[in-house]
């Protein structure tokens, strides 16, 4: 069995950016043939950052795709996108961190994933850890809790 390629934590700050550095790794891994079945820059947290980085989602990906460090796509990130102050950032990473779901549709989505993990993992959803926000469900599906 091969070990499965996760993208790194919607919670890694990247410029003090939450979920960047995650959107930089889901563009690596999915042209990597490494992963398919993950929400992709249309949708989710992918679309909910680069609507508030006010970057072309395409321009983005070919950008990730020529190479570079994380500086460097940062770099293009403030270049290429709205300017945004450090308290934007920092207000808009952490909103994003504690989100959960907000109403019913989303509330049933979200006891959906938890019992997709609970299912991979041959065990109960009540013998999950608790988690109550989208980020914490992201990183319990990935083995991070």
């Amino acid at each position: 069995m091969t070990q499965q390629s996760y993208p790194r934590s919607p919670k890694a700050l990247l410029g003090g950016i939450a979920h960047l550095g995650r959107l930089i790794d889901k563009i690596r891994l999915r042209h990597a043939g490494q992963i398919q079945d993950y929400n992709y820059i249309t949708v989710g947290f992918d679309k909910y950052l680069v609507d508030f980085l006010g970057i072309d989602a395409q321009s983005f990906e070919q950008r990730v795709l020529v190479g570079g460090t994380d500086e460097e796509l940062l770099a293009w990130v403030k270049v290429n996108g709205r300017m945004l102050s450090s308290q934007e950032v920092t207000q808009w990473s952490q909103g994003l961190l504690v989100s959960g779901p907000k109403d019913d549709a989303a509330r049933r989505r979200f006891q959906g994933r938890l019992e997709d993990i609970a299912t991979k993992r041959g065990v109960a959803v009540s013998s999950l850890p608790s988690v109550t926000t989208w980020a914490d469900v992201i990183e319990l599906d990935e083995g991070r809790l």
